[in-house]
């Protein structure tokens, strides 16, 4: 059933399970497109599932899984970035939990996070694809998976299917256990349920007007909360196509998602702020010739926060291929909320200039006349949630213009923490200093203007120096529009001092563009440090150069600031050039590459 065009909310939200509103289409639709899997965007090499063969696969994986073991085991997810829809539908087929992963990698540190992930998550089966299968063997012979059976599921014949016996799942039932990206610690399963993601699906289609006959895709990976949930399930449980690509033929080509978006017809793709840039420095006239963006639509972007100036540079880059500066799309989420939050359909940009001086001391006021401003686009309204901005000391329910925690409550909220009962009370049993709960606290720093949401920050990543809050992202941002030199990301954050000062450390990472001229990055650091004094009345006590690679971002493209800083503290950073304050080496403990080659990632 569709209303005006869209799909209702009754149609999705209120279905008994995520099972129902996948199969639903085999049944209605059964030859209508699914997916669509993009080898090359250039050529049009690519493979397609519809509905019913979708259906047929997620079956026979689900009776594999429901002959071997019993409802609600959790089933690890390696697979390649494009080749994971079809083992997470046949978890939740068989009323398994799906647990997606990135692939092992070659990074001990990227190893380590998959095992901890398989450990907490306590896995009876892995699913991966033959063109995986050696690689995941081998890496699940040592540690928590050695004795847990590894499956190709594209080995398992169609017929397998009749086997397969509708589970006893409902709206309760846990679905998935979405691992944190970590960027502030150790990675948490957030449990979620069908109803989640049923609901999450229908606030998105239904509070962006998305039209039913829409299409998704993107190269978002689908073992992140942006990809799944942002970018497939919505389409799935729509009746509509999701085109996939993996995401390493976008960062050698950003063209590619270009090329993608035009040829096959697509009106919805999220992706960070970095996609955006990359796009607009990586895109050549030449490239830009015979592209078609008139019929994209919704090019959302989920960052944290989304940066006004890269919307605006994208859409004034793109204008000559059709694209519509109405098309850039802000939103909010979090996995802790199943994903989406806010949004607003298709507008022109909406933009608030906030007076600077007064974001410092938190507080949100328009900017007036010649004062220094910061320009912050609006993400929409929260329309299915009950919102709160809270000051995160006193738990006081804040008056709009003021800034403070976003607390969230509502039917896409998580259930909580795997296996983690503290965490879960500490962030979605929230309860104000009224009395009021239970609310999720998103760590996120924000504020509520003319009933709509403007992010400013996470709360753990503010830098207070001599009582002023500093929003690291403001700062990163100010080097690179300054310094050319500088790469696209940097990470700035402050760490202890060790002879107890009231003030902490303050320290600028950020990635070259040029590594091999020494001078050249001795003249960038003073340069960098002076503005860090003009701009923001602050100096830094370490200033790091990296290569390109040399910040650690999730896989969504956020940087990841706590890592970073636990790198410079331990001395695990391998850096281009280092300049530090003499009087705090003890504190940032960073080495030249050349000096400790020991320092850089350890391949294994």
């Amino acid at each position: 059933m569709t209303v005006g065009g869209m799909v209702s909310d009754a149609d999705i939200g209120d279905l008994p399970d995520a099972i129902t509103a996948v199969r639903r289409w085999a049944d209605r639709r059964p030859s209508a497109e699914a997916l669509i899997w993009v080898a090359d965007p250039e050529e049009q090499r690519d493979e397609r599932l519809t509905f019913a063969e979708l259906d047929l696969r997620a079956r026979a994986v689900a009776a594999w899984l429901q002959q071997r073991m019993p409802v609600g085991s959790r089933v690890l997810l390696l697979n390649s970035p494009v080749r994971f829809v079809v083992g997470f539908l046949g978890c939740l087929y068989a009323g398994m939990v799906a647990v997606p992963a990135p692939l092992p990698g070659r990074y001990q540190h990227e190893q380590r996070r998959v095992r901890t992930i398989a450990s907490d998550a306590q896995v009876s089966a892995v699913l991966t694809e033959t063109a995986q299968l050696g690689v995941v063997r081998e890496f699940a012979a040592n540690g928590p998976l050695a004795a847990v059976e590894v499956l190709a599921t594209d080995s398992i014949p169609d017929s397998d299917a009749t086997a397969w016996r509708l589970p006893g799942v409902n709206r309760n039932s846990l679905a998935l256990l979405q691992y944190t990206s970590g960027s502030t610690g150790d990675p948490k399963g957030v449990m979620v349920t069908h109803g989640n993601l049923l609901h999450n699906s229908a606030s998105l289609l239904k509070g962006l007007q998305i039209p039913a006959s829409i299409r998704f895709g993107g190269w978002a990976p689908q073992y992140h909360d942006m990809g799944l949930m942002a970018q497939v399930l919505p389409a799935l449980f729509g009746g509509s196509t999701c085109v996939l690509m993996d995401p390493t033929t976008f960062l050698k080509r950003p063209v590619a998602w270009l090329r993608m978006i035009d040829r096959y017809d697509i009106g919805w793709s999220p992706a960070p702020n970095f996609a955006y840039d990359y796009c607009v420095e990586r895109t050549t006239d030449e490239q830009m010739r015979g592209l078609d963006l008139s019929r994209w639509r919704y090019a959302a972007n989920g960052s944290e926060p989304v940066r006004v100036e890269t919307m605006r540079k994208f859409a004034e880059t793109f204008a000559e291929a059709g694209f519509s500066a109405t098309a850039c799309c802000p939103c909010y989420g979090l996995a802790e909320a199943t994903v989406f939050v806010s949004g607003a359909p298709p507008r022109a940009l909406s933009v608030t200039r906030f007076d600077a001086a007064e974001l410092v001391e938190h507080r949100a006021r328009p900017a007036h006349g010649a004062a220094a401003a910061r320009e912050l686009p609006s993400n929409g309204a929260a329309t299915t949630y009950d919102l709160r901005i809270v000051d995160p000391a006193t738990r006081d329910v804040l008056e709009p213009g003021q800034i403070g925690e976003i607390w969230l409550r509502g039917p896409s909220v998580a259930e909580g923490y795997w296996r983690q009962p503290g965490a879960t009370a500490a962030v979605f049993g929230a309860v104000t200093s009224q009395g009021d709960g239970a609310y999720l606290r998103t760590g996120d720093l924000g504020t509520v203007h003319d009933g709509e949401l403007y992010v400013t920050g996470r709360l753990k990543e503010v830098v207070i120096m001599r009582g002023r809050n500093l929003y690291p992202q403001d700062v990163e941002h100010e080097l690179r529009s300054q310094h050319k030199e500088l790469g696209a990301v940097g990470a700035v954050f402050s760490l202890p001092a060790s002879d107890g000062a009231a003030d902490d450390v303050l320290v600028a990472v950020h990635e070259v563009r040029n590594p091999r001229d020494q001078a050249g990055l001795a003249r960038l650091a003073a340069d960098m440090r002076r503005t860090l004094s003009q701009e923001f009345g602050v100096g830094a006590s370490g200033v790091i150069l990296v290569r390109r690679g040399g910040v650690r971002r999730t896989t969504s493209g956020k940087t990841e600031r706590t890592a970073m800083a636990e790198l410079v503290r331990s001395g695990q950073l391998a850096a281009e050039f280092v300049d530090v304050d003499p009087r705090y080496q003890d504190v940032v403990s960073v080495r030249t590459a050349s000096d400790a080659p020991s320092r850089r990632p350890e391949r294994v």
